[in-house]
Parts: structure tokens; C-alpha cells; sequence
């Protein structure tokens, strides 16, 4: 199948690579010709010009995404004529933090206690209903700890609202939480299920930096509790690829943090860490293939983002157990450049393994 790419990231690249061993091509729409994923399928460069996207369009089988942030009018115009997957629904939902914490609300998995902030009356009556600390997020458009502003005290009412530049706002309550974890599942067209086990996730300034999967001292309550929460939500809106769940674990309760509809950096490690990666298996669902087994294949896995500059690259490839990948792309300042992966059969190994790294970790 000719599969197009709404993006040309890092993602859609390590989607390309999945898909080629599967006979099928790449399609990309861009928004330049030094997207790291402009050399592995046919590119096409928009600028929102509607007779590029349309000559994209016709020149696809089967459209995917690559991030939440995609202009769902042009998935609604491509949807059309072709199968967009996921669907507007789940791009709709994850693109506004007050629809997917209502939907959370309407299939009682457990959220922070919001309201939506339009002004500073707003933000204070919200304040005074949920509480303080709590954390002011655009409800549009953020990622990787951007448009967030954590509020301690009423004093800093003024300068949390002015951070938002007047954006239409979510105030969430504070979850006192041990650690943050995230479930990694797919669902096909037929509405078949796969699981990835919980992976838990270290953040540096609200940038993923380092997950370990399987996650440890995860009991197999805690991880089916996640999983009746993925299947409530796949659903409920008839997904079709990978989603992801980001996730707080307080006290061996898990409350629902964001949800992505695509692959995700948490997932990363699948890429050597399972039968199957998350790369494949987001292929395979959207071109109504059997979905691929999920179950890991070393024991210990762990991923380590690369984070601005290069680093010691050789030492990663002098080191046994890991894999780079790098994507293509110029140095700069928190901006992802790659990833490592790390497999062991042993938790002291992988331990080792992520300390001879540890110039990867701030």
C-alpha cells in the first residue's frame, strides 16, 4: 500500500522503516524538503497550499499522522476520499485538554480535577474551586513541558495568566504522585487489541529523558487497571493505530495524565525491546494487517533521548547492549536529536549500561 504521512519527523521516519520490510512505499507531507523523514518516501512540501495536499491525497492508499498538533481540517478533506487513521475523533479529542478531560470524566478514569480559564476571574475561581498548587496549561498546542506555568500561590495568579498570552486555558489540580508511567497499546480496523507492558518515565524540564520497560514492582492488577482504561477509551472512539496513555501512579492508584493518538517516545525502546514494535504495529492497524505480538524480548529495556547535542556517539556504539538512532536533524537546544536503546537480561546490566551513558542524562 502507498501510505502518506500527515508530518515528516522522527516519527514518520521510523514509521517509513517499519513499513518498507512490509512491501508497502512513503508518502510525506511536509513542510520542508530537511524533514528527517524527506529521504525515506516521496515528499511533498504544502505551505497549506490545497493543490499539494489534494496531489498527496491521490497519491495515497491510506493516510496516518504523526502528532496531535496535525490541522484536522486537512485530515477532514483528506478523509474524504480516502481512510485517514485514527480518525478526526481521536485528533479532535487529544488536541483540546478539556475534550479529553471530559471524556475521561464521561468513562470514570481517573483525572486531576480541572476547569477551563479564559481570563484571571476565571483562573481565580478556579483556584479557589480546586486548590493550590495546581498547574495552568494552554489547552492547545503544548508539549514537552511547554504553555504550563505551575501555580504555588495566589500571588502568582497575574504572571501564571500572563504566561498563557491569553490563550483559552485548563487549570488542573496537583497530583502528589511517586512516579509517571505510560501504556503503549494499538487497536486494528477489526477492532483487535495489543498491549505493550507499563514503562516508567524520567522527565527533565518537562522533556522525556530516560523510560525503563517493563516498569518495576508493577503488579498485574496495576497493569490490567491500564489496560481497562485503554480499552474504554479505544472504544469509545473507535481508534485505529497506537495511543498512548501518559500516567500517574500515586499510591497504586493511576490517574490519567494526557492522551496521545500515535507512537510515542515512551515507546521508543519497542523498536529492539519487543517482538514487535510500536512502529510495525501502528502500520499493521492502519493497513488492516494482523496486529504483531507485543510481548518483550529482553527481560530489562530502557531508552535514553538525546537532547540537544550529539554527545559521544561512539561510546553508545562501543557500548554491547545499545542501539542509536539518530533523525537527521541540527543541533539545538532541547530539541530531540535521537534516541538510545538499551537491552539486558538483567536490571544490574541495564542499570550499568544507562550509567556509562549518563553524559545523555542531565
Amino acid at each position: 500500500m502507498r501510505i502518506g504521512v500527515l508530518g515528516a519527523g522522527q516519527l514518520g521516519r521510523m514509521l517509513a522503516i517499519s513499513a518498507y520490510p512490509l512491501g508497502h512505499q512513503m508518502r510525506f507531507l511536509a513542510l520542508s524538503e530537511e524533514d528527517p523523514s524527506s529521504l525515506l518516501g516521496k515528499t511533498f512540501v504544502h505551505d497549506n497550499n490545497p493543490e499539494v495536499i489534494q496531489k498527496f491525497s491521490n497519491d495515497c492508499d491510506v493516510v496516518t499522522y504523526e502528532t496531535e498538533n496535525t490541522d484536522i481540517n486537512i485530515v477532514n478533506e483528506i478523509s474524504k476520499t480516502i481512510e485517514v487513521y485514527p480518525g478526526d475523533l481521536s485528533l479532535s479529542l487529544t488536541q483540546h485538554r478539556g475534550r479529553e478531560k471530559t471524556l475521561l470524566q464521561k468513562l470514570n478514569i481517573p483525572c486531576a480535577p480541572f476547569e477551563l480559564v479564559n481570563n484571571v476571574s476565571d483562573l481565580t475561581r478556579a483556584i479557589n474551586n480546586i486548590g493550590l498548587p495546581a498547574i495552568l496549561k494552554t489547552t492547545e498546542d503544548g508539549y514537552d513541558g511547554k504553555g504550563q506555568f505551575l501555580i504555588k500561590s495566589e500571588s502568582q495568579i497575574d504572571e501564571a495568566w500572563e504566561a498563557m498570552s491569553g490563550e483559552e486555558s485548563i487549570l488542573e489540580g496537583f497530583i502528589d504522585f511517586k512516579r509517571e508511567l505510560s501504556l503503549v497499546a494499538v487497536r486494528g480496523t477489526d477492532g483487535s487489541l495489543k498491549y505493550y507492558p507499563l514503562a516508567e518515565n524520567s522527565h527533565h524540564e518537562g522533556i522525556l529523558r530516560l523510560t525503563v520497560a517493563p516498569a518495576q514492582e508493577i503488579s498485574e492488577s496495576l497493569q490490567k487497571k491500564a489496560e481497562s482504561y485503554m480499552i474504554s477509551l479505544l472504544t469509545e472512539i473507535k481508534h485505529v493505530g497506537v495511543l498512548t496513555l501518559e500516567l500517574f501512579d500515586s499510591d497504586d492508584e493511576l490517574i490519567v495524565n494526557e492522551i496521545a493518538p500515535r507512537v510515542h517516545n515512551s515507546g521508543h525502546w519497542t523498536i529492539e525491546g519487543a517482538q514487535t514494535s510500536q512502529f510495525e504495529n501502528h502500520i499493521r492497524a492502519i493497513t488492516n494487517s494482523p496486529l504483531g505480538d507485543t510481548s518483550i524480548k529482553s527481560q530489562f529495556n530502557a531508552m535514553i533521548n538525546i537532547i540537544g547535542k550529539y554527545g559521544p556517539t561512539n561510546k553508545v556504539l562501543e557500548t554491547r547492549n545499545a542501539h542509536l538512532h539518530l533523525y537527521d536533524k541540527k543541533e539545538r537546544k532541547n530539541r530531540k536529536l535521537g534516541h538510545i536503546t538499551i537491552t539486558s537480561d538483567s536490571y544490574e546490566e541495564l542499570q550499568k549500561s544507562i550509567d556509562n551513558l549518563s553524559d545523555y542524562l542531565p
